[in-house]
């Protein structure tokens, strides 16, 4: 595919603006690239930004690998999708670390994420806006720079993930092995970031810490990108965003929360919703929700505590447990069924915003992942934090000490501490100031998508910028 790469490229040089300009007639509409990692948490938003960017008039391209591909026709029938061939087989993706799978998947498809791009510009013309590439994707920038196509990053994580990282990405491993061991360190605000310290950078849960920085360096290193996007709000996150624009000296657009910009769904797994029927019949604010997002697997013994616990809190709750997702069984456990059949009702998987927004919801369980965060917010649920690793722990700090409206359950799980965390936030009347705030960041949230907000601005800004590259 090398020589057509070539090829292509002096065929667009051979046309001239004047042929160019004549396609643009005929496309009318400028086409942008999305390249999601394929994860839920990182398609999600990537597909409302597709849906927005497409509201404001441009066409759409999807490529995606051959693991976890979205599903074109129902939701998105505008939109292309093209494949880019699988460089790293599902099977082995099971069995790397994080770090590891990320390495080489990005290694392994640079060429032919370009033989992808080829075949684009050979059949589109070459009138493309940008290339938007998820930050954990960043082989795409070398296809961008190749054919002279403008690229920029979306964080799918929080604006301070983004930042944690830029510091992360500068650290030296070893040293910073022994600096943290003091607690003076642990404490010590990371500068210009407060109330950020040392002690909050995502780095538990992702390994060996060497390697760890290896991916950060790259994650995080802008390139030739020219600018970056963020799915969070200014109300949220100001004094990180700051930092970034300062840091980066490229533009900086926070267009969220991307879930009510556009609302298209994307989920990978089938939605139950039998369970908004349940909902119906409860008291209002009665009930707990829970849901540890689409990749934590839990301990049976955990998950056992965890149902004896919500039982005896007396509260009813909506809980989603997915296949797979209780570490050696392939099937919810006979006494879990038993234990939770008189408060509880169970799913695989559910609509969560609209679980999130019915009335009879009082609080959210959480591991804390930034879509789900931002879903709770949006519906001004007060949240119990469970967070398993890396940016899930940097939220939960922000949504216990900076936002204040939830807190963390810490420690082991165990049954008497659950049922002391569900009546803390459901009927403790700790829990209303924890709303009220909530509430407040609502309609704050709520405000920056509307005419005249923060991020409506942006989304405008952004759809001028391309215009302009």
């Amino acid at each position: 595919m090398e020589h057509l790469r070539r090829d292509i490229c002096h065929e667009i040089r051979r046309r001239g603006r004047k042929n160019v300009k004549a396609m643009e007639k005929i496309a009318e509409k400028r086409r942008i690239v999305l390249v999601p990692f394929p994860a839920q948490g990182h398609i999600t938003p990537m597909m409302h930004l597709g849906q927005a960017l497409s509201f404001k008039g441009f066409s759409i391209t999807v490529a995606q690998g051959e693991y976890n591909q979205v599903s074109s026709s129902q939701h998105f029938p505008t939109f292309q999708f093209v494949t880019i061939p699988e460089s790293v087989p599902v099977s082995q993706k099971e069995n790397l670390r994080l770090v590891e799978f990320l390495m080489k998947l990005n290694n392994n498809s640079e060429a032919r994420f370009k033989d992808c791009v080829a075949e684009l510009l050979l059949e589109n013309g070459n009138d493309f806006a940008c290339i938007i590439y998820d930050e954990l994707m960043y082989f795409s920038e070398a296809a961008a720079k190749e054919f002279k196509i403008p690229s920029v990053i979306l964080s799918t994580a929080s604006a301070t993930n983004h930042a944690c990282g830029c510091v992360l990405s500068k650290l030296n491993a070893e040293k910073f092995l022994v600096d943290i061991e003091d607690p003076e360190v642990q404490d010590k605000v990371v500068e210009n970031l407060d109330p950020l310290r040392y002690k909050n950078l995502p780095i538990s849960g992702m390994g060996p810490l060497d390697r760890f920085l290896e991916i950060c360096r790259e994650v995080f290193n802008k390139r030739t990108a020219s600018a970056v996007i963020i799915n969070t709000a200014s109300c949220l996150e100001s004094s990180s965003l700051s930092w970034l624009k300062q840091e980066l000296n490229i533009p900086v657009f926070p267009l969220g929360p991307l879930h009510i910009t556009a609302s298209a769904n994307s989920s990978l797994l089938e939605e139950d919703r039998s369970c908004i029927e349940w909902l119906n019949k409860q008291v209002p604010r009665s009930v707990i929700y829970i849901s540890l997002g689409s990749i934590a697997h839990m301990e049976t013994k955990e998950v056992l505590e965890m149902a004896w616990g919500l039982r005896n809190s007396n509260q009813p709750f909506l809980w989603v447990i997915r296949p797979g997702s209780i570490a050696g069984s392939e099937s919810l456990p006979e006494e879990v069924s038993k234990t939770v059949s008189e408060k509880g009702y169970i799913v695989k998987w559910a609509p969560q915003k609209e679980v999130l927004g019915h009335p009879a919801v009082g609080g959210f369980w959480s591991h804390c992942g930034w879509n789900s965060t931002l879903e709770s917010i949006v519906e001004g649920v007060p949240m119990i934090c469970r967070p398993f690793k890396g940016e899930q722990k940097l939220n939960a700090v922000y949504v216990e000490s900076v936002w204040r409206i939830g807190f963390q359950l810490q420690g082991e799980v165990e049954r008497a501490r659950v049922e002391r965390a569900v009546k803390r936030l459901i009927v403790d009347e700790e829990v209303e100031g924890m709303r009220e705030r909530a509430l407040v960041l609502k309609e704050k949230l709520k405000a920056s998508i509307r005419s005249g907000g923060s991020s409506y601005k942006a989304l405008d800004e952004l759809a001028k910028y391309f215009e302009t590259e």
